[in-house]
């Protein structure tokens, strides 16, 4: 649990949440917030707006929970209205996002289906322009990964398949279908990870995509500049989210966390901060460009 305070209150980050800050029990895949023995931290009490995207329209994939629900909320209550993006089995999670968007008085539009079809990223992206008239703003959030103990041996071409098309294909598929809806001073914010650059073994094909979204985002930002449009990428270190109890094996969930220099694992909440800064103005001279929220293990 956090502390309560908001995220300009001054804090000692080694305290801020507990340590190791997971779990120990796994859930069945997707996985639900409501199952977890340790609630992550979405900063329902502690996310303070400050009207940084005041009128924005924007998606975030993945909303549903974990950092897209952190990014919602923080969307919402900076002035944004949002609409996410989630799997059928993940609908109410989804709902509770789409409550507390609501509640800080913006619209809150979801959609559900698989992003590994084009069919589904387009119809994420027609959703919002019908309901919001233009995208300002597009978080290519949702990402799949399964834990392998013995890596390339254990992994099969299905989940190869599976974990490429959810992360990096409909990444391409939801921007080339939102480029065209997105004027001058619009953003897209990718989700890539620390296992970019640091990659475990019983994750090597989700470290791969991983990787391919960075380069990904650093070629999109160039190809994209000369309309106005910045690309940039959130590079998380270990975050406490349904992914990971509903992906990783119960041996491995006692020290998730415990690797990175703070001893502990994230909150989405303190992803959320990131997001906000890049979907903003303040970010003007941002692009092509990797953030790395990480606990203190280095991306570079």
């Amino acid at each position: 649990m956090s502390t309560g305070r908001d995220q300009f209150t001054q804090q000692d980050p080694l305290d801020q949440h507990a340590s190791p800050g997971s779990g120990d029990r796994t859930v069945t895949y997707p996985g639900d917030t409501g199952e977890l023995d340790v609630r992550p931290d979405h900063g329902e009490t502690t996310y303070r707006g400050s009207s940084r995207l005041e009128g924005k329209k924007t998606i975030v994939t993945g909303g549903d929970s974990g950092i897209g629900r952190a990014v919602a909320l923080a969307f919402a209550r900076e002035g944004a209205d949002v609409l996410i993006s989630h799997l059928a089995s993940e609908r109410p999670d989804a709902e509770e996002t789409l409550r507390l968007v609501r509640d800080a008085g913006r619209t809150a539009v979801s959609v559900a289906g698989d992003l590994r079809e084009q069919d589904q990223c387009r119809r994420v992206v027609d959703r919002a322009v019908a309901e919001f008239g233009q995208i300002d703003v597009l978080v290519s959030n949702a990402g799949y990964q399964m834990s392998h103990d013995n890596g390339i041996f254990d992994i099969s071409n299905e989940n190869f398949d599976r974990v490429f098309k959810t992360n990096v294909y409909a990444l391409f598929w939801l921007a080339k279908a939102a480029v065209p809806h997105m004027k001058p001073g619009s953003s897209i914010i990718t989700t890539s990870s620390v296992q970019a650059f640091n990659p475990s073994p019983h994750l090597l094909d989700y470290a791969t995509s991983k990787a391919a979204i960075v380069n990904f985002t650093k070629g999109l930002g160039r190809n994209l500049i000369d309309k106005g449009i910045r690309v940039n990428s959130v590079a998380p270190g270990p975050v406490w989210t349904p992914l990971i109890p509903s992906t990783f094996p119960e041996a491995k969930l006692e020290s998730f966390g415990t690797q990175s220099p703070m001893g502990r694992a994230g909150q989405p909440a303190e992803l959320a901060p990131i997001y906000v800064f890049l979907a903003s103005q303040e970010s003007s001279y941002i692009t092509s460009e990797v953030l790395g929220v990480t606990g203190g293990t280095p991306i570079t």
